[in-house]
């Protein structure tokens, strides 16, 4: 069988064509053929609209043959195709251009008969330089192949598959909730939501919580004006999707009404695209439309399918081919005649490869500093300035009830308390941002953290969501594509872990694939850490934030205190309504009720509330300093606290000042006060409540190291973290955990090992 299936489709055809351009006579049927003319009644497809499609499915086929021989000389870097699934062009015409759109990689025909529908787009080229990786592809500037465009209201995908069905969900529950808060949205309010995807991905457990989430909606009579498409080619990759699957699965599933198609037939697929959108767009409920596909060329240009497919079933996809279907139809029923397609097949394949040639000579990124510009916008006087505003004195009132009852009026305070009070002051300020997510409202949450706020701030903007992280995170996302400004809460930290996708594959990375086109600006709360008495074990007690730590531009903020608390939530929600950022806010569930440190009663862990204007600066640690200190402890959150019980007894018990640093910022790390301190003091142990493998100490002794190479005598280094081990119930969790004991006999060994030398400052001084 001839390996170059892509060379075969092509002349197969043009060969077609060509066969029909001897005998066709203008068009097939007697009679000019009028623009005009209805192709379709039902749905109102006229002849210009057919051969419209039929020209983007055109365009979509050569760029995927071009795409290989691009890769063939060495220019071009992606070759997984549209090819067989150019029928997606006749749903982008049965949609508008301003219904958002989140697409799979095989929606180049969508991609190229959207960009008809609004001014100066360029899809050719725009698609051409993508697949050359050039620094001037207008949308992932070079970073990725992806279709994407913000004037076309398509946010880029990843190549995660299923990973986007629960930010399409989310915006489709988030516009119906900003008109229901007076909140403008980007586009018409009478839009709805189109997210299309694999046969395969249907199986994926994002998938599975999108659609859910979009139905257990709906149950529930709320609008969720979302179209899912899922186009059905028969086979994931190599694994065969069992015949009539995807159709048993969601013809029966609940508050989703099932629409099928031939999505190799302009006609068919239009009208049930059609139906689908105005059904969708009238009532407010989510839809499932069905395409039967064909799968060309197998999965990548590096996918030889002929080793798990056999000739006949290659041979019979092929023999459903849509571009040569589509074009044979169009002459049969007189739409044009077969020279006039053949002649304008060709032309747009001298255009594509004419392009091509111009898009291999266009530059690349040129350096690791332009690549990563694109992670996140940081304008940190931007950000503090807003952070620092007083917000708006009248709604503050009005949500705490009376002047009187402002919280800087009251006395100190635990953390749970002052971060209730922070969020509410917050929700006056932005009157766009909204909290969710499990047993936020009417219970105030687990640990009481949001006690009362859906009383004052109404069950539209602080609401309980189902059960499912992903869907939570999802509905974040989906809120921020519409304008608002979300809060969601993660109950557990050991709970993101089901939905870390969420972030990693979509929100960290939206912004560096749109140069900073679309942003998700987001607040996610994880009641965090261990030492939780009463209900502890791993799963309420995770000290692991290993998968965090390395997304490129996440902020991750940890507090210890209930003040730092506020001020550090007023600068990210700052962060997110100026620069877009996606913060993580991990609070230590230890340390909400909190009241003492070294003794019962002596209330030195409740703090007054920060008045309006008060922040904390990314990135900026907090020192709790010591006259003359012989060593510098590190730490944060339950291990700050701990530092300091262990700082007096080290003090009162074996004459060492030690002055502690708390970080507040996990990313960025406040290395320069580490450094700066720990230099002077000769001595630096760190606290980490996270484990030795994978946690925050890691970064922190590397930096150091760095920091300090090729000074006289840098600082000596200690690190005391939690053990390699998840955290087991009861009084077990105090082997695998930094303790108060621990961290004295530590510091002690470690200013005695050391105090045959001088500290590093004195010597430099």
């Amino acid at each position: 069988m001839d390996s170059d299936r892509a060379q075969v489709i092509d002349q197969t055809v043009i060969d077609a064509l060509s066969a029909r351009s001897t005998d066709d006579a203008g068009g097939g049927r007697p009679g000019a053929p009028d623009d005009d003319d209805p192709v379709d009644k039902r749905s109102g497809l006229r002849r210009a609209d057919y051969l419209d499609i039929l020209e983007s499915q055109y365009q979509a086929r050569h760029l995927d043959l071009e795409a290989r021989r691009l890769r063939t000389r060495g220019t071009g870097f992606y070759t997984i195709g549209s090819a067989g699934h150019e029928g997606n062009a006749a749903l982008a015409a049965a949609l508008r251009p301003t219904d958002p759109a989140f697409l799979h990689y095989r929606s180049g025909g969508f991609f190229a008969q959207r960009s008809k529908q609004a001014d100066g787009c360029t899809p050719v080229f725009d698609v051409l330089l993508s697949l050359c990786a050039s620094s001037e592809d207008p949308i992932a500037g070079g970073r990725h192949k992806v279709f994407g465009s913000r004037a076309l209201w398509m946010p880029p995908q990843t190549s995660t598959i299923a990973s986007h069905l629960p930010k399409a969900m989310g915006t489709a529950f988030a516009m119906e909730r900003a008109k229901r808060l007076g909140q403008p949205l980007p586009f018409p309010g009478d839009s709805i939501v189109v997210c299309t995807f694999g046969d395969g991905t249907v199986n994926h457990a994002s998938a599975l919580a999108g659609m859910n989430a979009s139905a257990w909606a709906s149950f529930q009579n709320l609008p969720m004006p979302i179209l899912f498409v899922c186009e059905d080619n028969g086979v994931g990759i190599s694994v065969q999707t069992p015949p009539g699957w995807v159709e048993r699965v969601w013809r029966s599933f609940p508050r989703l009404t099932y629409l099928k198609a031939d999505g190799c037939d302009i006609i068919d697929t239009y009208y049930q695209a059609h139906a689908a959108a105005e059904l969708c767009r009238r009532r407010r409920t989510p839809v499932f439309l069905h395409l039967e596909l064909v799968r060309l060329l197998g999965h990548a240009g590096a996918d030889m399918e002929q080793t798990y497919r056999s000739r006949e079933q290659i041979r019979a996809s092929e023999a459903r081919d849509p571009v040569l279907g589509n074009s044979l139809r169009a002459v049969k029923l007189g739409l044009a005649p077969a020279r006039s397609l053949l002649r304008s097949y060709l032309e747009i394949r001298d255009r594509v490869r004419a392009a091509a040639r111009e898009a291999e000579r266009r530059p690349y990124l040129s350096s690791a500093a332009e690549v990563a510009a694109a992670i996140a916008s940081h304008r940190p006087q931007r950000v503090l300035r807003e952070a620092a505003s007083a917000g708006r004195a009248a709604e503050r009132i009005a949500l705490f009830g009376a002047e009187r009852r402002l919280p800087e009026r009251q006395g100190p305070q635990h953390l749970a308390r002052l971060l209730n009070w922070g969020l509410l002051d917050l929700m006056a300020k932005y009157p766009q941002m909204i909290l969710f997510g499990e047993d936020v409202g009417r219970r105030g949450g687990v640990y009481g953290v949001t006690t009362k706020l859906a009383e004052r701030a109404g069950s539209a903007r602080v609401f309980n969501t189902l059960l499912d992280e992903q869907s939570i995170l999802g509905l974040a996302m989906g809120a921020a594509h519409v304008g608002l400004l979300p809060v969601p809460e993660i109950q557990y930290l050991a709970y993101y872990q089901n939905a870390q996708d969420q972030i990693r594959s979509e929100a960290a990375t939206l912004s560096f694939f749109s140069q900073g086109g679309f942003r998700n600006p987001l607040v996610v709360r994880i009641a965090s850490w261990g030492y939780q008495r009463g209900f502890g074990g791993h799963f309420h007690n995770d000290n692991s934030i290993a998968v965090l730590r390395d997304l490129p531009g996440v902020v991750i903020a940890s507090p210890s205190r209930g003040d730092d608390a506020v001020g550090m939530l007023r600068t990210a929600l700052a962060a997110a309504a100026i620069d877009g950022r996606v913060v993580l806010f991990l609070e230590p569930i230890a340390l909400y009720q909190t009241r003492h440190v070294h003794a019962e009663g002596d209330d030195l862990w409740r703090f007054p509330y920060p008045p309006p204007g008060d922040a904390v600066e990314i990135g900026r640690a907090r020192v709790y300093p010591a006259a003359d200190p012989e060593l510098t402890i590190v730490s944060w959150s339950n291990g700050l606290w701990r530092s300091l019980q262990a700082a007096r007894v080290l003090s009162e018990r074996h004459g060492i000042a030690a002055e502690v640093i708390d970080l507040r910022w996990l990313a960025p790390l406040d290395l320069e006060t580490v450094v700066r301190h720990g230099t002077r003091s000769g001595r630096i142990l760190i606290v980490d409540e996270g484990r030795a493998t994978g946690g925050v100490s890691e970064g922190l002794v590397a930096g150091i190291v760095d920091a300090t190479a090729g000074r006289p005598q840098p600082p000596a280094i200690r690190r005391y973290c939690a053990a390699d081990s998840f955290i087991p119930l009861g009084p077990a969790a105090g082997h695998v955990l930094p303790s108060t004991e621990g961290i004295v006999a530590r510091a002690a060994d470690l200013v005695r090992r050391a105090r045959g030398r001088p500290p590093a400052a004195t010597a430099a001084s």
